[in-house]
């Protein structure tokens, strides 16, 4: 009987390592699961694995890649390869031999007629040829084209021929006589296909146009599709029609063949000759053959041509053009290319480049994942009574989709990023195990994006939930693996969620700048007549942290000062912030510039700013040091702290001292000479008043004030007869005005 594996949920407060902020890495669903790697097990639509269809190796061609594919009418599947432009026929029993050699490379297009004669297109400038069952070969037609992409034979017997680089249709009679049936426009004509009325149906590249050529000239664009390549058009019995399109697989083949042209010396005529049985196979054969193709060399044409890959883009498709020439896309990915599709009912079958994967999609539009060939580089898929078969280049084989399932299987999840060191806690999975089944997991982690030779080996099994801790060493990284296997007649097993548990190194907070500003209360009263004071004025400077690793300070940087305006507070504000997101406490402190120790002034603040009354602060330069931590989310032994000091700060609440001498006659005027002393901050400004006029400002002897000791001449016109008064006002850094007063006679 099947029985339910228990979840085996992680009790944190046992767990000393996962106090604080503790996370959890969690598969369980489709879109997690599909983003591993699959062997021997399949991913259903509803997000569950469990062993997979059996996808049974049937030919191995030795060639770089099987482009085409063909039923015949007597069960044998044809197969047209490069880059030695063999074509091969596969027998039901699975006994395969070379039947045709082209003169060209690559054989890109197969198609059997009624008759059950198969015809093959061979490129790059090459021609149409017949063979027919009893293996004879001969030139049919000659396209006078580049490349032969697709053939579609007719039940007339007429054959139809797209090329490139022309885009060109051909419609060829039984008897090899051939025109040109429509000019798209485009550079290929990518795929064909026949509709319930002969209609011929094509697709293109590079605008990835699909059109319904109703006779000589005449089309009708039925869709005009975002992705530059229209790869294959499979025609339904109510007249829809499924189109597969993606980035651009056409020019990577076009180069492929062009290079392998030029470097075997193929020309394009040929002896009309039958190879026969010299590469002939008997069953089952997946050993390389000595004469396979080499991956094209780096900086080479056929490297540099490859498919459209831009990340986020959507990179293919799957549509379904209804009767009433509606389109609805049915599937889309911006990670897989999707190389070809058959359907089945409402059930679409479909191949694409993650691996050489197979998917199934029903009407409710989910995929499932059947099957991996574990290839890169798929090509076709071809329905035929002995089950699904799927070719693929990088060697060319032939895989078949069984009815049975695998026995045993594995799953590599993705790698998932901690974003720091991390130390790793308990695996746990969900799912129904049944006592006949076999399950285990393996972790292994790094400090490198991808696994690599720097990561640790793949840790011991694991296979009871009850001794599940992950042994891997402490890293960034962690990746799962997990074997399953089953009795060929007990039930089935599956997982439908894995978990792994991990404790991230906390990282350090970091305070990023500290901001005074001085602000004044209202002012107090004035006697009456008493002269207005100067604006107050607020000044700030910002000390920021530069990322340096020395202890940050604000050494160099613009002193601030604090005025006596009103009732004065000093505003310390700061920016800080945490790399986990942590919740933040500060603690301010103080000290002034003769001092050694620092004095606290408030702990556990958990707002970013704090006003403090300037007047508890005798004037002096002082230094505010903010410290952050992330004790309120992290143990004690895990908590981690930052601080960083302000520049220094001037509190300045002691007016300038203005000392004024004796008035001395000189010419027709008097001068009047002063002295101002400041004991906190330099002079920033001189004025003077005669007789409670207007300020006018004064320049001190060296023609600037900008020191602490500042002195100057007030000259005066002669004046009227009678009593005058002279003030003389200065003002510090603070904005602390000091006056003198002299009164003439």
């Amino acid at each position: 009987m099947n029985l339910r594996c228990p979840a085996f949920w992680l009790t944190w407060a046992a767990l000393p390592l996962l106090a604080g902020s503790a996370a959890t890495w969690e598969s369980g669903n489709y879109s997690d699961f599909v983003k591993g790697r699959f062997r021997g097990l399949a991913l259903t639509r509803d997000g569950r694995i469990e062993l997979a269809p059996k996808l049974e190796p049937v030919f191995s061609s030795g060639q770089a890649a099987i482009w085409s594919l063909a039923a015949a009418p007597d069960g044998s599947v044809y197969l047209g390869a490069g880059h030695r432009g063999r074509v091969y026929r596969i027998t039901p029993g699975g006994q395969g031999s070379v039947i045709w050699t082209a003169p060209q490379p690559d054989v890109f297009a197969l198609a059997v007629d009624a008759k059950g004669n198969l015809y093959a297109g061979a490129s790059p400038n090459g021609k149409v040829w017949r063979i027919d069952p009893a293996g004879k070969a001969e030139e049919f037609y000659d396209p006078k084209e580049r490349y032969i992409w697709a053939l579609a034979a007719a039940p007339s017997g007429e054959l139809y021929v797209g090329a490139g680089d022309t885009g060109r249709l051909h419609r060829v009679t039984a008897a090899g006589q051939g025109e040109v049936w429509y000019e798209s426009g485009q550079t290929h004509l990518t795929c064909l296909a026949l509709d319930a009325r002969g209609r011929v149906l094509a697709g293109s590249e590079p605008n990835g146009l699909l059109y319904r050529i109703e006779g000589k000239g005449k089309a009708f664009v039925l869709y005009d599709s975002s992705l530059p390549e229209i790869r294959t058009i499979a025609v339904e019995p109510d007249g829809s029609l499924y189109v597969a399109a993606l980035g651009g697989s056409v020019r990577r083949q076009a180069a492929q063949a062009t290079s392998a042209a030029a470097s075997s010396g193929a020309v394009g005529t040929v002896s009309t000759s039958v190879t026969v049985t010299a590469d002939a196979q008997t069953g089952i054969d997946l050993r390389p053959r000595a004469e396979a193709a080499k991956p094209p060399a780096p900086g080479t044409e056929a490297q540099a041509a490859s498919y459209v890959d831009l990340a986020g883009i959507e990179r293919s498709a799957i549509y379904r053009v209804h009767p009433d020439n509606t389109v609805e896309t049915l599937w889309s990915s911006k990670e897989e290319n999707v190389f070809d599709l058959t359907v089945a009912g409402e059930q679409i079958t479909f191949l694409t480049d993650q691996n050489g994967r197979l998917y199934r999609q029903g009407a409710d539009l989910k995929p499932a994942l059947l099957a991996e060939t574990q290839e890169g580089d798929p090509t076709r898929l071809l329905p035929t009574a002995q089950g699904l078969l799927a070719a693929t280049g990088n060697l060319g084989k032939l895989f078949r989709l069984a009815e049975a399932n695998e026995l045993s299987g594995a799953y590599e999840s993705p790698v998932h990023d901690a974003a720091s060191i991390a130390r790793w806690g308990r695996l746990d999975w969900r799912g129904e195990i049944p006592a006949s089944a076999r399950l285990s997991f393996q972790t292994r982690s790094g400090n490198s994006q991808r696994p690599d030779p720097t990561w640790s080996e793949w840790s011991k099994p694991i296979t009871s939930p009850a001794q599940s801790q992950i042994t891997s060493p402490n890293a960034r990284y962690l990746q799962w693996r997990m074997e399953m296997s089953a009795s060929a007649s007990g039930p089935q097993p599956s997982i439908e969620m894995v978990a792994a548990s991990y404790l991230p190194q906390n990282a350090r907070p970091a305070v990023r700048s500290i901001t005074v500003t001085p602000q004044w209360g209202a002012a107090a009263a004035k006697p009456a007549g008493a002269p207005a004071a100067a604006p107050a004025v607020s000044y700030s400077v910002t000390v920021t942290d530069t990322g340096a690793a020395a202890s940050p300070t604000s050494s160099g940087t613009p002193t601030q000062t604090v005025s006596r305006q009103g009732n004065p507070q000093l505003s310390i504000a700061w920016q800080a912030d945490d790399p986990d997101n942590d919740r933040l406490v500060y603690s301010l402190w103080f000290r002034g510039e003769d001092e050694r120790d620092w004095k606290k002034i408030k702990d556990d603040l958990t707002d970013n700013s704090l006003a403090v009354d300037s007047e508890m602060l005798a004037d002096g330069r002082y230094f505010f040091r903010v410290e952050a931590s992330d004790r309120l989310a992290n143990s004690s032994s895990a908590a981690r702290s930052a601080d960083l000091v302000s520049s220094p700060f001037i509190v300045d609440h002691t007016p300038p001292l203005v000392r004024l001498g004796a008035p001395r006659r000189e010419g027709g005027g008097l001068l009047l000479e002063f002295t101002i002393e400041d004991s906190a901050s330099p002079v920033r400004r001189i004025e003077a008043s005669v007789d409670a006029g207007p300020w006018f400002a004064l320049d001190p002897a060296d023609g600037i004030a900008d020191s602490r000791l500042e002195s100057g001449t007030l000259r005066l016109a002669v004046l009227a007869a009678g009593e005058h008064v002279v003030v003389i006002r200065a003002f510090d850094s603070s904005q602390n005005a000091g006056l003198g007063k002299a009164v003439l006679r």
